[in-house]
């Protein structure tokens, strides 16, 4: 199991590679301040990049260099962590991984890779090609470096709003939730959150192990895994209180509400631990103090553009913004 001591060595080794994100504080939806923590500022537009730099700054890495397979947002942190340190990176990506995503991990100088229909099809092209050449795999979430490297964010998070009571999480492949469970142990309350078209962790407890699925909807590309990661159901089964699945309804409209209110623009699955929120799926107890976890910005600009377009402002009206910095 990971770690409090191993997440803070992570830290201490990724923090001058990242940006320490804010947070903010809302008044919209329960009786005490909700806090969004803003991952979403994070380099490269996710939380991916403390797994990446905790990967290539924690071992010695050959000559082949680094390779992964993601549906975007892990391939775009690997390639900026490798850039940023001069190492050779491949990723590897799905077909039906967003043009906006590709051209992300492209810009960072990767080699980039699109074949194969899911995000399993692209790690079995990168695992072979990683066995073919010597370089190192690193793992979008099913890897301690990577979960040690996504629980840096609960560290901040503790630092910056110490008397949370809950936190709120998007899982996709499980290494975020993972990390933020590590650093928190019994401490507080994780409550997971999944699209309903991607329910990977809530089939996984309810069957008492992984079990496969198969991911689709608008925030499959973020969350699109098919299968937990073993690590991270460990640590989730030891300590996520309550997993949720929210609808992709309830995903847009929060998408929506973070950019009228917060002028916040999300990518699906950074809006997912949201839309509990928002929709009513979660609703936070009187004294309750809850964190949220904001993962994502990096949505394609015209299918953002359409999801305003289809849902209307009337639809999505909400009380005047009387947002807090923190």
């Amino acid at each position: 199991m990971i770690t409090r001591r191993q997440i803070s060595q992570a830290y201490s080794i990724i923090s001058p590679h990242l940006r320490r994100t804010p947070v903010i504080g809302l008044t919209e939806f329960s009786a005490l301040p909700l806090t969004l923590k803003l991952e979403l500022f994070q380099h490269t537009g996710s939380f991916k990049p403390r797994g990446a730099f905790a990967n290539l700054l924690g071992a010695d890495l050959p000559a082949a260099g680094v390779a992964a397979a993601s549906g975007g947002n892990h391939g775009a942190a690997v390639a900026y962590a490798a850039a940023n340190l001069g190492i050779r990176a491949r990723i590897f990506v799905p077909r039906s991984t967003p043009p906006a995503k590709v051209a992300l991990i492209r810009s960072y100088g990767a080699d980039v890779i699109q074949e194969g229909e899911t995000y399993a099809h692209a790690f079995e092209l990168c695992r072979t090609y990683t066995e073919e050449v010597g370089a190192r795999l690193v793992h979008a979430y099913d890897s301690e470096p990577t979960i040690s490297g996504q629980g840096t964010l609960a560290l901040e998070l503790e630092e910056q709003a110490p008397d949370l009571d809950t936190v709120l999480v998007a899982v996709g492949g499980g290494g975020l939730i993972a990390g933020i469970a590590a650093w928190y142990s019994s401490g507080l309350k994780i409550v997971s959150v999944e699209p309903e078209d991607c329910p990977t962790l809530e089939r996984a407890l309810a069957a008492g192990q992984p079990v496969d699925v198969s991911p689709s909807g608008t925030a499959a590309d973020s969350l699109g895994a098919s299968r937990i990661g073993a690590i991270p159901f460990a640590l989730a089964k030891s300590y996520v209180d309550r997993a949720l699945l929210v609808t992709e309804d309830a995903i847009g409209r929060a998408q929506i509400w973070l950019w009228q209110n917060l002028r916040l623009v999300t990518e699906p699955g950074g809006a997912t631990a949201f839309a509990a929120i928002s929709s009513g799926r979660y609703a936070p107890g009187p004294q309750e103090r809850v964190g949220v976890v904001i993962c994502g910005a990096n949505t394609d600009p015209a299918a953002f553009a359409r999801l305003v377009s289809r849902l209307t402002e009337a639809e999505t009206a909400s009380p005047s913004p009387r947002a807090l910095t923190g």
